[in-house]
Formats: C-alpha cells, sequence, structure tokens
C-alpha cells in the first residue's frame, strides 16, 4: 500500500492555523506536521535552535491548559482527569523529540541546548503542581475513585488513572506548605542540571577517549572486531598510522576487545578507561557531582519525612522499603559471589594447564579474555564461530519474524521517509484487522543501530484525543536504540548483542501493542517494576 493511498484513508488533513505568530511560523517545531509522512516530527527541518524558543511557547501553553482546569466550574472527570491527561499536547511533542535527539543525536550544541534547558524543564515540570485549584481537583477525584468504581460509574482504567495522577502529585509535593514547595523546586532544579551534566560528562569521555593501534596490536581479534575498529579509524579521519584501526568506549566493541586481543597492556587501558567514564578528564569529575545528588536527594527525602531518599524511591514500588531490597540484593550477591569465585578457580587452573602466569593474578582485564579461551579448551564453544549467523541484518531479521508470529506485526521498510540520521531505518507496522478486512497501521518504527560520537518514544499510544484531533495522532512513533559498533561491509553481534537488540524489541513491543485509553497509563508509561517486563520476555525467544 502507497503512502499516499494509507493517507487518503486514515489520516485527516489539519490545516495550519491561519493566525500563527512569527516564532510559531518559522519553527518546525511548532508547526503542525500535517505534511509529513505519518505526522513524524520534520526531522530536515529540525535545528538545535529551534528547541528553545519552541519550549517556551509550549509551556506556556501546558500551563494555561492547566489553568482552564483548575477554574473550570465542570468537575467531571472527563473535565479534570480526561483534561489533564491530554493538557499539555504541545509539550509532549516537543519533549518527545527533545528526549530522542538528546540520546541519539546529542552533538555539542544539543548539549549547549541540554544544559540550559535542565533547570528550567525541572522547573516548569514543579510548577505544574502548583497551579492554584489544581490538586483540590485531583485529590477530590482520587478520594471518590473506589465508590465510583463499585458504582460501575468510573470503569478500571478511570480509577487507575485518578490512583496514579494522585500519587504523582504528593510526591512532588503538592501537599507542602509555600516555603517547603519552593525548596523542593530548588533541589528538583539542580538535581536536573547535575544528572544532566553527569551524564555529558560520560557522553564527552566516550566521544572523546580513543586509542589508536596498529593492525599488529590487534592480534588474537576476530575479522568483524578488526573490521570494527578499522571503521571507527576511517570515521574518525585517522590517518597515522597508515593501518590505524581505533578502539573505542562503546560497549559493544569494548567487550570483544577484552575478550580476544592478545597484548594484556592494552586490554588493561580500555578496561580502566571503560571503568573510569565520567573521570577521565580533570574537568569532568563525575564523583563531586555524584556526592552532591546525595545531598540533595537527602534533603528531598527529610522534606517527605523520610528516613532516607531510599524510603521515598522505594515507596511507590514492589518492593516498597529500602530494606527489602538489600535483602533481594543480598541473596543475589551471595549466589552471584560463589558462582564467580568458582569461575575464578577455572581460569586459574586453565592457566596452571598452559604454565602461563601472569602478573599479580587474573584482574578485571583478564576475565573475559581468559573465560574465552576456557570455553575453547573445555567446552568446545567458540562464539566467532557463530557470528557469520549473526549479522545486524540477520538478527533483525528474525526479531521481525518472531515479532510477526507473535503479534502478527508486519514490517515493511520505507527508505522514502528521512530520520533524524542516515543509520536510521524507518518501517511501517501493520497488521491483518480483526474482521479480516484487510489491514491496519499499528506503529511506525525507528530502528537506530549503530554507536556514533552524539549518541525512545516519539508519540505515545493513545485513545484519549482532543476533539478535532487527527486520528494519526493515537498512532504510535516508536524508536529502537542500539549502540552496536558498525562493520566496514557487514556487521557482525555477539550473542549478546543479539540479546540486545531482541530485548529491545520487547520495549519496542510495548509500545506498538499498547491499548489504553489514556496518555499517562499508555506504552511504558507504567511502574518501573514492570517496564522491563516485556523486554526480558523478549529475550527468551533467542537464548
Amino acid at each position: 500500500m502507497t503512502l499516499s493511498t494509507i493517507q487518503a484513508e486514515e489520516v485527516l488533513t489539519l490545516d495550519t492555523p491561519a493566525t500563527m505568530s512569527p516564532i510559531e511560523s518559522t519553527n518546525p517545531l511548532l508547526r503542525s506536521w500535517h505534511s509529513e509522512p505519518f505526522h513524524l516530527p520534520p526531522f530536515k527541518s529540525i535545528e538545535p535552535g529551534h528547541f528553545i524558543p519552541a519550549f517556551e511557547v509550549a509551556m506556556k501553553s501546558h500551563l494555561s491548559d492547566l489553568q482552564t482546569i483548575a477554574t473550570s466550574p465542570d468537575n467531571t472527570f472527563d473535565s479534570i482527569l480526561g483534561a489533564y491527561d491530554q493538557a499539555g499536547s504541545l509539550l509532549s511533542r516537543i519533549s518527545s523529540v527533545y528526549g530522542n535527539y538528546t540520546s541519539s543525536l546529542n552533538t555539542p550544541e544539543m548539549q549547549e541546548v541540554q544544559t540550559k534547558m535542565a533547570p528550567i524543564l525541572s522547573r516548569h515540570n514543579s510548577s505544574t503542581y502548583d497551579v492554584p485549584g489544581l490538586f483540590e481537583k485531583i485529590e477530590a477525584m482520587n478520594d471518590v475513585r473506589e465508590e465510583m468504581l463499585a458504582k460501575g460509574e468510573w470503569n478500571a482504567e478511570q480509577a487507575r488513572l485518578a490512583e496514579r495522577v494522585y500519587v504523582k502529585f504528593v510526591r512532588m509535593g503538592a501537599k507542602l506548605d509555600d516555603v517547603a514547595k519552593a525548596e523542593y523546586a530548588d533541589i528538583q532544579a539542580e538535581l536536573a542540571s547535575k544528572q544532566t551534566k553527569f551524564m555529558q560528562n560520560v557522553l564527552k569521555d566516550e566521544e572523546e577517549w580513543e586509542l589508536v593501534l596498529t593492525a599488529e596490536d590487534m592480534i588474537g581479534c576476530p575479522t568483524d572486531v578488526i573490521a570494527a575498529a578499522r571503521q571507527a579509524a576511517l570515521d574518525r579521519n585517522k590517518t597515522e598510522p597508515s593501518d590505524a584501526h581505533v578502539i573505542t568506549l562503546g560497549r559493544s566493541m569494548v567487550e570483544p576487545f577484552l575478550s580476544y586481543a592478545s597484548r594484556r597492556d592494552l586490554r588493561q587501558k580500555v578496561f580502566e578507561a571503560f571503568s573510569k567514564r565520567g573521570e577521565l578528564s580533570p574537568d569532568r569529575d563525575n564523583k563531586k557531582i555524584a556526592i552532591e545528588t546525595l545531598r540533595l536527594r537527602r534533603r528531598q527525602a527529610e522534606i517527605h519525612n523520610k528516613n532516607s531518599f531510599a524510603d521515598y524511591q522505594f515507596e511507590d514500588t514492589m518492593a516498597q522499603t529500602p530494606e527489602n531490597a538489600v535483602k533481594l540484593l543480598s541473596d543475589v550477591w551471595a549466589k552471584a559471589k560463589d558462582a564467580a569465585n568458582r569461575e575464578r578457580e577455572m581460569l586459574e587452573a586453565f592457566l596452571t594447564e598452559q604454565g602461563e602466569t601472569v602478573e599479580g593474578g587474573i584482574q578485571p582485564w583478564d576475565w573475559r579474555y581468559y573465560a574465552e579461551k576456557v570455553r575453547v579448551a573445555k567446552f568446545d564453544f567458540n562464539e566467532n564461530e557463530m557470528k557469520p549467523y549473526f549479522s545486524l541484518d540477520a538478527v533483525t531479521t528474525a526479531v521481525f519474524d518472531v515479532s510477526s508470529k507473535l503479534f502478527g506485526l508486519k514490517y515493511t521498510k520505507r527508505p522514502d521517509i528521512v530520520a533524524y540520521h542516515p543509520d536510521v531505518n524507518v518501517y511501517e507496522v501493520r497488521r491483518d484487522k480483526k474482521d479480516g478486512e484487510g489491514d491496519e497501521l499499528v506503529a511506525i518504527f525507528l530502528h537506530d543501530n549503530y554507536a556514533r560520537p552524539y549518541k525512545s518514544e516519539y508519540r505515545t499510544q493513545k485513545k484519549n484525543l482532543a476533539p478535532g484531533t487527527d486520528p494519526i495522532e493515537a498512532i504510535p512513533i516508536v524508536s529502537n536504540n542500539n549502540n552496536f559498533s558498525k562493520g566496514s561491509e557487514h556487521t557482525l553481534l555477539s550473542f549478546d548483542d543479539g540479546v540486545t537488540l531482541f530485548h529491545e524489541m520487547g520495549h519496542g513491543h510495548h509500545g506498538m501493542l499498547s491499548d489504553a485509553t489514556y496518555e499517562y497509563l499508555a506504552s511504558t508509561s507504567v511502574l518501573k517494576d514492570f517496564v522491563e517486563l516485556p523486554s526480558q520476555l523478549m529475550e527468551h525467544w533467542l537464548r
């Protein structure tokens, strides 16, 4: 089916409003996206400089939506919670693009925007829980939810929405006095800035650190790892030495290098750099940021009358208390430590059998290397023999096949649709209608697989659309972001990489197949205890 046919059947045309401000008429984040396929973001037009002015307009619009709810004389479910779920749609649209750019295309220009916007967005978020009269309405809805559910006037989803919105308001300080609210907003803004800086420090170390090697230095590494290192050198314009290979701090390059590289001194360099991301430069001290973060979190807990931040954090989780979490971790730790000690003994026995000694004994940068040798010697298992079957294309085909068999989803690649980077593949996802009369659009899927120097979900599934909204806005736009090292010809994955791809597709399915009325409860907007379940289950189709 062609795009024009799809649009004729499923997309209602929205006209751009005649009365638009100069900013709205020139900023692609604020203009209507109805001319884009499936109302995707206009990627080719978006620049970092568009975000700040777009956010300014969107935040004002969001507060206006909330103030309308708070001052309305209508106190029905739809006028309060239904409207709250729809509030800030422009901000949600911009934030989804912004979030994906800061994780997948976080150039220095985007990092500048992110640094500036982190505290501003945090303060805006705090202000949304302090709109006069709004919390009282939210609280009133929560007070009657069990009664309304028992009467059959609300369904379970409506009752759940009332509960979750109320809990969020309370946890964000809606019941605090004005002085405490002001301090709490300050803490949230400061935490947002520090968390942004922390992540950017790690990203900067991953972007800047490199180990330039010769072909001879790569001895022991399989051909696909050598090819990926050579491709990294070409991508970084390394001309000296003439046979330059580059090891970066991308996990999909670090782990195979530690597993196969014969030179112990190089393995040590790579391991230590990888484990110290965020502290490789005196200008980027994440240890200091971590200490300051702990101080702020302690005060955050005190404001909520909690003994610790852990008490506050676990209150809204399955664990309920830090003690329960520690018990689980302690049980796992004891068993994991026993398993690690048995593996160490096996590695040391192998060294003895080979008549080999290593200075200082087995070190962290030796573990993968000798574990791989033991697998070959003791169990006749060589992962490199599997890799030709684990090309990125083959594993992608496999995961789509599983997706089709489990959920009836069909993926059609759309090379005509421009994404935010040339390496991103765009797919139209469809399935047969239940009545057997043709098929229907389920989602748009963006598959972003390769690591790059600046490396979610754009639109969430929902049914609670404002009157006059184009139905295409109910169709989710889902992005899977992986960080595989790109090969010069074919990208070969390790088994763990393959598991990662299946894992991320589990999140993708969660976004594509969500069937919720309210965006607040849809897709991965669920409790953290559950959000990893679909991805964990999906892994088992490869394991």
